[in-house]
């Protein structure tokens, strides 16, 4: 009876824990640096509204310096985007239920943007390290200088704000693709409790002629590497069970909405050596039978693609890895009766002889689910030469298979790998741009822990995730690739450190279904590389060659070195408008 009772009370511990993570009662860890008490001294007593930049993050603990107070904004954008910026209150005292209210955006004909395409909702704070001596977001040791950084897009009601403290709170407008252009006018209103108001901004949208198409059709090939186990973990369910599928859904339909084209999956169990809070499995079973034959149970791997399918993410089955960090394979061996392991190196008999009969039965199956075209065996970060008798011995297999490469540019196999993704410091030539898009290929681009900027750590400046859409226009690059959309860590409400990797590499949402100001803000990035494309194939169909000029010219400060003298929020700034004025 002891017993069953401590393991209801752990059950249950499990539930209030895993509550406390996603919902909205979770308390911010203190922040660490000293209070700058002079900026609240000089404040008269209140609370302070005011809209602020969306490209700085503010403290928590010190008032911004915002004379006068800005409450009006004005923005321009395409039918069919999505724009955004923040405000902050901050207040000398304490505030039990700061609540938030908004109404109709309305232009002076009657036309509307409905109140559900407009969301204010409050910015949380994570606890955030930095880059290390060298400059860089790798090997960062345990002791590293911390801070509590916003991020956190927060959908709560209401939040208290304590005495002598600076809450931001994001703004966000989805225009319908049907709206009529014009100018259109709307508020938020700041309420402290159920009646008393401190404060309401005005603001503005310009709704311009031009209509950006819906996610599913957008250009830009989006891969932000999806981790099942963590929302598994997370929420205290089993792995795969309905309540798995039903909590991921709302996670992916919002992937989905970033425009994301690449499914994530798993061959093997563990595929990078463990670097994840939560381990990736495999997504198939592989059993070595009495005989010395193989059975594959693709169970997992065909519920997972079919449910990401739903959302319209069907580009590429991305199939993580033939060749893993630590070059180890498990499977269940019947003679045996239990879970074992090889190790064995590319090109080595053994090697061999674990994958063909695998990569044969799983071009069978692929086949017969429809899904050989769009499978890639995947690998990430691999040598040349590894690379090369992986792909000489996929293609013994079937040598219709498609390969996929996330690393640095290698010339002599790059023909074989229809999904090539490279790393930021890397260039390929124009003629292998030009042959490869001709060809159908994919060609992209990826920032991890190497780049100081531009990237998407919880410290990074917020403009550097729009950076990143721009950077891909300007290279000729198809899209972005970023490791991981959810790999989460341990209390990733509160601290976004992990292991020995900056702050926020590993994930760019939150549990809770909660955004961020990073994701939103790589999502501006990609609705301009769209504006970009439709433009460039509007002044080439009408040979508006000076229009064309100017596009050019505009790309052209997305050079890397610019961002040595200038920041990536100055170049952005200066970029959009001249891109809304063409």
């Amino acid at each position: 009876m002891k017993i069953k009772f401590t393991v209801i009370l752990l059950l249950f511990s499990a539930v209030v824990l895993a509550q406390s993570k996603t919902d909205g009662t979770y308390q911010e860890l203190p922040d660490p640096k000293p209070v700058q008490q002079e900026t609240w001294n000089q404040l008269k007593p209140g609370v302070y509204v005011s809209f602020a930049s969306a490209d700085i993050r503010y403290d928590k603990r010190n008032a911004p310096s915002i004379s006068p107070l800005q409450t009006q904004w004005e923005a321009k954008a395409w039918k069919g985007e999505k724009v955004h910026t923040q405000f902050l209150v901050w207040t000398t005292s304490n505030l039990k239920q700061l609540r938030l209210e908004w109404g109709t955006l309305q232009d002076n004909n009657g036309h509307q943007i409905p109140v559900k395409n407009i969301n204010a909702n409050f910015v949380r704070y994570v606890m955030a390290d930095g880059l290390n001596k060298q400059g860089g977001g790798c090997g960062i040791p345990a002791g590293l200088d911390s801070s509590l950084v916003e991020d956190v897009i927060d959908p709560v009601k209401y939040l208290a704000v304590g005495k002598n403290t600076t809450r931001p709170v994001w703004l966000s407008i989805k225009v319908p693709a049907n709206a009529v252009e014009g100018i259109y006018k709307g508020y938020v209103k700041v309420r402290e409790g159920e009646n008393k108001y401190a404060g309401t901004l005005h603001y503005s949208i310009q709704v311009l002629p031009h209509t950006l198409p819906a996610p599913e059709n957008w250009k830009f090939h989006l891969d932000l590497w999806q981790n099942p186990y963590s929302i598994a973990r997370v929420y205290g369910v089993k792995a795969w069970s309905k309540e798995h599928f039903d909590l991921m859904r709302p996670y992916i339909k919002m992937l989905a909405d970033a425009g994301q084209k690449s499914i994530t999956t798993t061959l093997i169990h563990d595929p990078w050596n463990s670097q994840t809070y939560d381990i990736y499995r495999s997504m198939i079973k592989w059993t070595k039978n009495k005989n010395g034959s193989w059975t594959y149970d693709y169970a997992v791997f065909d519920k997972w693609v079919s449910f990401m399918m739903s959302f319209g993410i069907n580009k590429f089955i991305n199939c993580y890895s033939m060749i893993p960090w630590n070059l180890k394979f498990y499977y269940y061996d019947e003679a045996l009766g239990k879970e074992t392991s090889i190790v064995a190196k590319p090109g080595t008999p053994e090697y061999e002889a674990h994958w063909r009969p695998m990569l044969a039965d799983f071009a069978n199956h692929l086949k017969q689910k429809g899904w050989f075209n769009k499978t890639t065996i995947a690998m990430d970060e691999r040598s040349m030469a590894d690379m090369q008798k992986a792909i000489a011995l996929i293609k013994s297999a079937d040598k219709d298979f498609k390969i996929s490469l996330a690393g640095n540019y290698h010339p002599e196999i790059e023909h074989d790998l229809v999904d090539y993704c490279v790393a930021l410091n890397q260039t390929i030539d124009q003629a292998t741009m030009l042959s490869r898009k001709k060809a159908g290929f994919n060609t992209t681009y990826y920032t991890c822990c190497t780049e100081a900027r531009p990237n998407t750590f919880t410290f990074s400046a917020p403009a550097e995730a729009a950076y990143l859409g721009w950077y891909a226009a300007y290279k000729g690059y198809d899209g972005y690739l970023r490791w991981a959309y959810n790999c989460w860590t341990k209390d990733p409400l509160r601290d976004t450190r992990f292991g020995s990797w900056s702050s926020g590499d590993a994930f760019l949402v939150y549990p809770g279904l909660r955004s961020s100001i990073r994701f939103e803000r790589l999502i501006e990035g990609i609705q301009d590389f769209e504006k970009i494309h439709l433009l460039k194939d509007d002044f080439i169909k009408n040979n508006q060659q000076d229009k064309l000029h100017a596009l050019e010219n505009i790309l052209g400060n997305f050079d890397t070195e610019e961002l040595k003298s200038k920041s990536a929020a100055e170049i952005l700034r200066i970029s959009q408008r001249k891109l809304n004025g063409l």
